[in-house]
């Protein structure tokens, strides 16, 4: 049992449940590949956009403050749709990782539960631990989909 009182599943279900997501490590990209192209895509606009306000009238009237305020913001947005880009996840036989701004990971003994949650735009595996925030993993593949809802099943709230 854990400290939340939820009860982890035994070695030889975690070990059933590794040997059925495939070889590990099974890796493949965070995000699906039309999440990735719609950020490129919302960067391009909004520079498109700043572009040709920068050219009317109106952009030349514009304060240093707020032209450095929004070259910051696209800034964010580009490291954003750079890292959407790159990054990968990853599940092992010591936990799931995904590269991220900073890499996140959360090993298989510091899981009490998880929710699988299959949004439009991209599914997640919320992982919860017992004693700090829970940690989201992005799966942008279909053999990172199903590991997900296999994981979700094993580790579910019992």
């Amino acid at each position: 049992m854990t400290a939340s009182g939820m009860q982890r599943p035994g070695p030889e279900e975690h070990q059933q449940l590794l040997q059925e997501i495939g070889p590990l490590p099974l890796e493949g990209p965070a995000w699906p590949t039309r999440v990735k192209w719609l950020a490129w895509l919302v960067l391009a606009l909004v520079v498109f956009r700043l572009m040709q306000t920068a050219a009317s009238p109106a952009g030349e009237s514009v304060g240093m403050a707020i032209k450095i305020s929004v070259l910051a913001c696209v800034l964010g947005l580009a490291v954003l749709a750079r890292t959407m880009h790159t990054s990968v996840t990853r599940i092992t036989e010591r936990g799931i990782e995904q590269s991220w701004l900073g890499k996140k990971e959360i090993a298989w003994e510091d899981i009490s539960f998880v929710k699988f949650v299959p949004l439009i735009a991209s599914k997640r595996l919320i992982c919860f631990t017992p004693r700090g925030r829970p940690v989201t993993i992005q799966a942008g593949s279909r053999e990172l989909e199903i590991a997900f809802a296999k994981i979700s099943l094993v580790y579910r709230r019992r």
